[in-house]
This record gives C-alpha cells, sequence and structure tokens, in this order.
C-alpha cells in the first residue's frame, strides 16, 4: 500500500473516530456507566459488539466514551499549551534580551522536572479528574510549542520582508502575529498534531495509574487498567481498548507526515499525487540503439525534455532542448528567470528534484575522452545510483551562492578534503597537501592558513574560489557554471570570469556557462544558446547573436542592455523592455510561446509551435519570421 493511500485510510478513520466522539451522547448505544455484575466479561452478542467488562458494562461504549474523553483532554491541552508555548516563543525569538530571559528560561524549569513526577506532585497537591489532567498535560507541553516557535522566529525575525514592516512603521505585535506567524505556522501545527497524539498517550499512562480520568467515567487508560487483572481470563477486554490507542495514534502520526509535506515549502513531493502520475514519472522506456556523439564534442544535448509533476498536473520544463559542447569551450545559456537555464544544468547532472521530476525524452550524450564513438555515453539512461561516479571526475557544477553549497560547520580544509577523498584515491595526508594546492590552483592567498577557516571567515569571491576548487578536484572534463557571479562585484566577477577562462584554457575542459549578463556572455563566451519557456529560441555564436540576431527575443535582450557606444543624444541610449511577463508553464500559449510579448507576432505564430530552423552552419533560430525581420 502506498505512503498516499495509508494517508487518505488515516484520515478517514480519524474523521471516523472524532465524528463519533462528538455524536457519543446522540447515538444509539448502551450506557456506558450501566453495570450488569451477572454478565460480567460477556462474549459477543447483537447487544454487546464487543462484549462486556469486568462489571458487565458495554466495551464499545466505553470505547466510544473513552475516545471523547481521550480526545477532549488531548485537544485542549494542546490548544493551551500552543496558545502560551506560541506566544512565549514569538516574544522571547523577535525581542530578545531580558525578554528573551522571562519568556523562555522559566521553560527550562518545567522541562527539568520528569512528566511522571510532576503528574504525582500536581495530582496530590489538586487531586486527580479530568480537568487537573487538561491543565497539566498544557504545561507540560507549552516548552515543546516555545522552542519550535522561537527557533522558526530567529531564522526569520531579520530577513527582508520583515525589516520591511519595521520600515513601514508597523507595531511589534502586527509584526509579530500579521508578518513573522503566517510564515512559521507550518512546524507548529505539526507540532500541534504530535503534541495531541503524545497528550492521549499520556492521559492513556496517567488514568492506567489513576492520575487521569477517574472512573466510572471511561477512558482507554481507565479501560486498560480494569481489564489488566483478567488478562487471561478475558484477553479481548484488553485487546479492544489497546487497538483503540494504536490505532488513532498511527492515524495522527500519518497525519502529522501529510501536513509535513503540504506545509513544509523545502519538502520535494507534492501532496495528494495519484500514484498512477508517480510510476509515469519514474518510468522511461530504455532506448536500445547505441548512442552516438557528434566528431569532436564533449557533449551533445539532443531534443531534451524534463516533466516536472506539481500539484496542478505535470509540466514541461524543458521542450526540445538540443546544443553542443567541445572541448576547451565555452556555451553560454541565456535568458530570463524561469526560461530553464538552470534546469538544463541540474538535467545533465541528474539533480532534478527527487520524484517529481524526471527527463521524459531526449539524450545526453557524453564522450569521455579522445576516443571513438563507440565510447559516447547516454547519460539520461544512466541509473541514478551509478550516476554517482560521473558527478566530479567526469562533470562539475559550481553553483550560484556559495554560502549555500558550502557546509557551514565544517572547514574549508576539510571540505575540500572530502572532495579530493571521494573523487581520488588517496591518504588524508595527502588529501590535506592536495588540498592547500587546489586553493593555491584557484587564486586564494595563504593557502595553508585558509584550510582552517570557515566559510564565513572568507569574502564572497573567495567562498566562490573554494566552491570552483571543489569543483575541479576530481579533474572534469566537462563544468557547468551556473550563474557564479551574480552576487558578486564588479571587480571580483571580473577576477572569478578570468579564472574560470584560465582554467578552461589550460585543461580543455568543456564550458556550459548559465546566466542572465549578456556582458559576461560576450566577454567569456563563443557560443550562446538563448533559452525562452523551456527552449532554445535561438543559437549560434557570439558575434551571430550579438551582431546578427533573428529572434525577436534576442533582440529584445540585446536592446535592453546599455551600450557603451551610444551618442550623447537621449533617444539613442534609451533603453528598451519587452513588454510582458514570462507566462506560466502551467498556462503556456498554443504557439510560439514569446508570441504574446512579441511585436512582429501575426497569425500564423499561434497555429502550432514553430520549429528551429537554419540561419546558416551553426546559426539556428526558432521563429517563422526570422526572414522578415
Amino acid at each position: 500500500m502506498s505512503k498516499y493511500s495509508t494517508q487518505i485510510l488515516a484520515i478517514g478513520f480519524l474523521a471516523v473516530v472524532i465524528a463519533v466522539a462528538i455524536l457519543a451522547p446522540l447515538l444509539p448505544i448502551a450506557d456506558p456507566v450501566a453495570m450488569d455484575v451477572l454478565n460480567r466479561h460477556a462474549g459477543f452478542s447483537a447487544r454487546h459488539w464487543l462484549g462486556g467488562d469486568e462489571f458487565g458494562r458495554d466495551t464499545l461504549s466505553r470505547i466510544i466514551f473513552g475516545a471523547r474523553a481521550s480526545l477532549s483532554v488531548s485537544m485542549i491541552a494542546a490548544l493551551l499549551g500552543g496558545t502560551v508555548g506560541v506566544i512565549l516563543g514569538l516574544i522571547g525569538g523577535y525581542f530578545r534580551g531580558w525578554l528573551e530571559i522571562l519568556a523562555m528560561r522559566p521553560l527550562d524549569i518545567i522541562l527539568s522536572f520528569p512528566p511522571m513526577l510532576l503528574a504525582l506532585l500536581t495530582v496530590a497537591l489538586i487531586g486527580p479528574g479530568t480537568e487537573t489532567l487538561t491543565v497539566l498535560l498544557a504545561i507540560l507541553f507549552v516548552p515543546a510549542y516555545a522552542r519550535v516557535t522561537y527557533g522558526e522566529v530567529l531564522s526569520v525575525r531579520t530577513l527582508e520582508y520583515v525589516e520591511a514592516a519595521r520600515a513601514l512603521g508597523h507595531r511589534s505585535g502586527r509584526i509579530l502575529f500579521r508578518t513573522i506567524l503566517p510564515n512559521v505556522i507550518g512546524p507548529i501545527l505539526v507540532q500541534f498534531s504530535l503534541v495531541v497524539a503524545s497528550c492521549i498517550l499520556l492521559e492513556s499512562g496517567l488514568s492506567f495509574l489513576g492520575l487521569g480520568v477517574v472512573p466510572p467515567d471511561s477512558s482507554w487508560g481507565v479501560m486498560i487498567r480494569g481489564a489488566r487483572p483478567y488478562m487471561y481470563q478475558a484477553p479481548m477486554q484488553l485487546v479492544w481498548p489497546c487497538v483503540a490507542l494504536i490505532l488513532t495514534i498511527y492515524s495522527i502520526n500519518r497525519v502529522c507526515d501529510l501536513l509535513r509535506d503540504r506545509l513544509d515549502p523545502k519538502a520535494s513531493v507534492p501532496t495528494f499525487q495519484s500514484p498512477s502520475r508517480f510510476r509515469s514519472l519514474r518510468n522511461r522506456p530504455l532506448r536500445i540503439d547505441p548512442p552516438s556523439i557528434a566528431e569532436g564534442k564533449r557533449l551533445e544535448v539532443k531534443d531534451l525534455v524534463v516533466e516536472i509533476s506539481t500539484p496542478g498536473g505535470v509540466i514541461r520544463a524543458l521542450d526540445g532542448v538540443s546544443l553542443s559542447v567541445e572541448p576547451g569551450q565555452t556555451v553560454a545559456l541565456v535568458g530570463e528567470s524561469g526560461s530553464g537555464k538552470s534546469m538544463t544544468g541540474l538535467a545533465i547532472m541528474q539533480l532534478l528534484p527527487s520524484r517529481i521530476g524526471r527527463i521524459a525524452d531526449g539524450r545526453v550524450l557524453y564522450s569521455p575522452g579522445d576516443r571513438d564513438k563507440a565510447h559516447t555515453i547516454d547519460l539520461s539512461q544512466v541509473p541514478a545510483e551509478k550516476f554517482r561516479s560521473y558527478r566530479g571526475r567526469e562533470i562539475g557544477m559550481v553553483f550560484q551562492e556559495p554560502m549555500a553549497c558550502l557546509n557551514p560547520v565544517y572547514t574549508i580544509g576539510f571540505q575540500l578534503e572530502e572532495a579530493l577523498l571521494v573523487q581520488r584515491e588517496m591518504t588524508r595526508d595527502c588529501a590535506r597537501r592536495q588540498a592547500e594546492e587546489e586553493l593555491r590552483r584557484v587564486g586564494i592567498p595563504d593557502p595553508a592558513r585558509r584550510l582552517d577557516e570557515y566559510p564565513h571567515q572568507l569574502s564572497g569571491g573567495m567562498r566562490q574560489r573554494v566552491a570552483i576548487a571543489i569543483a575541479l578536484c576530481g579533474r572534469p572534463k566537462l563544468l557547468i557554471a551556473d550563474e557564479p557571479t551574480t552576487a558578486l562585484d564588479v571587480t571580483v566577477q571580473a577576477q572569478i570570469l578570468t579564472l574560470l577562462d584560465v582554467i578552461r584554457k589550460e585543461q580543455a575542459i568543456g564550458m556550459i556557462f548559465i546566466t542572465h549578463n549578456l556582458g559576461v556572455v560576450a566577454e567569456v563566451a563563443d557560443r550562446v544558446v538563448v533559452m525562452y519557456c523551456g527552449q532554445p529560441v535561438e543559437q549560434g555564436t557570439v558575434d551571430e547573436i550579438f551582431y546578427n540576431p533573428r529572434h525577436p527575443y534576442t533582440r529584445g535582450l540585446l536592446a535592453s542592455v546599455p551600450r557603451d557606444d551610444e551618442s550623447d543624444d537621449d533617444s539613442a541610449t534609451q533603453l528598451i523592455s519587452i513588454p510582458g511577463a514570462v507566462p506560466s508553464p502551467t498556462a503556456l500559449p498554443p504557439g510560439c510561446r514569446f508570441a504574446p510579448r512579441c511585436v512582429h507576432a501575426v497569425d500564423d505564430c499561434n497555429r502550432g509551435v514553430p520549429l528551429i530552423e537554419a540561419v546558416n552552419d551553426g546559426h539556428e533560430v526558432r521563429c517563422i519570421r526570422w526572414r522578415d525581420i
């Protein structure tokens, strides 16, 4: 049974339990406290569907009313504890200082008491009962809520949207409950469902010990306590409340999983996906024809199609991407955000989102060396568990933000040594010496000292150099650089570009350079692939793209870039923006995807997706009107 089937069953079971517990007084069932001593431990019958207990009371009605007691105590306790805990966590995490001490330090006192010892102390002072148990459980779980909320608030309190709310003059209360709380509510709701499950268990345990629900009122813990002395004479009377307890806790845990998947923005699997859709995403027929790459090419992508499964349906993130890279050549992928540049790099590296992304069609042909075509490998057919041997050794990748790909808790040296030990066979001492040499190769001064420093101790440019060094540890023959200079200032950007260019020429590395900066493209690229909505719309050499663009989108991109050689006339230096916005991948135009934004569009542009056409040798364009414009 799949994960989603069990979640649906768990939701259904939990809904039935809650509904029966709420409607228990209205249901046509026996009085749960009415005793029939002459029919003690009665067997199954039309009158007693689950038999009778040690006093002849109907077991089914006591289980139903027991659910009413257990769920009401747990829900109320979870809500009370959550309300207090969330408020304390918000105050402590946002204001810090002495308010943090007042809000959070008393909770450490509660945590220092064992729950059972605190329960015994409370019952001794107040006496057992449902109200006492509810307050006790609420107090016990206030620290859990507070700590979860406190940690989440600390992670968002300095983010831009919170600073913007402060800049607008909002009061602290509004910022806490209208700005911060909605952004941290996901983990709190998951914590609520976990607390409800824990409260049910604690209520049952305390009632079993006589510290909770007081007989003759029913609860599952009271029922287990009453059935235990007769477990050999009437074992089913012990089994039924245990089964109810187990199934309810299991169902709540499954709902917790569902809430986590639904509310966690980093969750990789969309919820409520049909199993058939997942099967279609996982399974792709293997090609039986041998791969063949063009002579002199390091990488050749042919008609690549990538599908991503979303709650709204399956979308094509890439649709017919074709490109090639030669040894020592740089191919730049350019386009607006959402055009598919980074997705192309992730597809080549088989780093698509787990379980929801797949290569649906096309080929990724790779030649590992200067050998004949028989050694060509179709990377799209390599199983995921075997693809690790290609990452780092054959293909390296440099990501956009080095602080996100460098582990902040490990030193630079440790991370370089780890990469070297994985990619090459060497001892730890050799890896240490080689790590220093790798830092020296990428131009980091005093590399021996930098090995013992952490990522936060380095500047942005130095962190990017470290990321490049890690990507090159396995001496890859192809490097994918995903906007490696975006977050850097102009001077450091130039240094990184020069470094990549030197490495490419010295080692004859083929490079795919992903960027939206056409100025960078002009400086580093040999060929350019212009992408829009997951499709290449034009590709050719740098000179052809910059001086003889044929696609309206390419022309729009170039027109939006300031030029140094324009005259002083304001009309000549005025930048032109492309009208409109990139369409959603779930609502693409029926024909040319750029047609809604194109000033040259005609009716024929909306009658089918245009094919890629050759302008000349090596220059291709996807536009039916390229000859006219």
